[in-house]
């Protein structure tokens, strides 16, 4: 489609991810669902809809080579760099100032690149959509059709039908909701208004740089002062002059919370966000007792061990065990039950604090 990219955010870490999700391999380099990484999926699952061409990454400069490698048929030009990570609204601000400044009539869509999405063409189908209600002047986003009361989620309150476009009923954004506790989520859920956030938003790149004016006027500043250098030898250094002035805050919060003329598709695509060793795991194919043995070796011993997941290229033996994660790499290892899987993120925070870098 004329005008229309993919902007892949490639610049998390997923901590939640650990032992196997490191600061120079991050879960989207990793093949967690599939035989490739999540990232060179994310990217095959936007074609035919998009062109290589049409597809741009904003990430940071380590991950770059491995990227390239995943998908050489990305042009060089369309990586965008980070100096290092400010949060999301400062990268998708740079990815939109490249990508207007080479096309004025360009159209967005904001993707992640640590995301699993099961139905294709569906997702493809929802993005025709966005496009459509984009070109009427709307910021879209892609609402998740909740299956439980998740309280890891913000979410998106579902207002009065604006149409159909492709086949998905389009509805006024009511609001967002960050991660609410679960009596809220469970009122949520029960009210059949709420979709969960993706953070897939799609729109015009002017639209979404005047949100930026309005709402971050001084993040908007920073970035006008760049576009004179975009695709010339001084933009990097441009870049690294000022980026330590912008101001690190999510997308979400600086423009997403207060944005006007906001629509909301809700879509059921079988997403997950990845966001934790459980959640990975009901995504995997499990055996007639819901375990997952995911390894190099095909040896492995399970006496009565039933809803468990293990990633290890050892031998590896569970014996009366349930509800359990285990997840083995050269220089850790990692036991947890599958009820405190978020809690890993904490074990990342220790590393930092105990100076154990070696480990992240």
């Amino acid at each position: 489609m004329e005008h229309y990219y993919a902007m892949i955010m490639a610049g998390g870490g997923g901590t939640r991810l650990w032992p196997m999700s490191r600061q120079d391999t991050p879960k989207q380099l990793l093949p967690l669902v599939e035989d490739e990484s999540m990232f060179k999926a994310s990217v095959r699952r936007l074609a035919p809809l998009f062109a290589p061409e049409q597809i741009f990454v904003v990430t940071g400069r380590r991950y770059v080579p491995a990227f390239r490698s995943d998908t050489p048929e990305i042009p060089e030009a369309n990586f965008i760099i980070e100096p290092y990570g400010r949060d999301t609204a400062p990268a998708a601000a740079l990815g939109l100032s490249v990508i207007h400044k080479r096309d004025p009539e360009a159209t967005v869509a904001i993707m992640t690149a640590d995301h699993h999405i099961k139905q294709k063409e569906t997702f493809r189908d929802a993005l025709m959509a966005a496009h459509q209600l984009a070109q009427q002047g709307y910021i879209v986003t892609l609402g998740i059709t909740p299956t439980h009361p998740a309280t890891g989620f913000g979410y998106i309150r579902q207002g009065d039908p604006i149409g159909e476009f492709n086949g998905f009923t389009c509805y006024r954004s009511l609001g967002f909701t960050e991660k609410p506790n679960a009596v809220t989520a469970t009122a949520f859920l029960a009210s059949g208004d709420y979709s969960w956030n993706s953070g897939m938003f799609i729109w015009r790149a002017d639209r979404a740089l005047a949100e930026y004016e309005r709402q971050q006027p001084e993040m908007h500043a920073q970035f006008a002062s760049l576009r004179d250098a975009i695709d010339t030898p001084d933009f990097e250094a441009r870049l690294e002059n000022i980026w330590g002035e912008i101001t690190r805050i999510s997308l979400d919060y600086a423009v997403m919370e207060h944005a006007e003329n906001v629509a909301v598709i809700p879509i059921e695509v079988g997403w997950n966000d990845i966001g934790s060793w459980s959640a990975l795991y009901d995504v995997l194919k499990l055996d007639k007792y819901g375990n997952c043995f995911k390894s190099k070796v095909s040896e492995r011993v399970s006496l009565d061990t039933h809803n468990t997941l293990v990633y290890s290229d050892k031998l590896t033996v569970t014996i009366g065990v349930e509800n359990i994660i285990v997840v083995e790499t050269p220089d850790a290892l990692l036991i947890c039950h599958k009820d405190r899987a978020q809690d890993v993120k904490e074990v990342v925070n220790h590393l930092l604090t105990t100076k154990n870098y070696k480990y992240l």
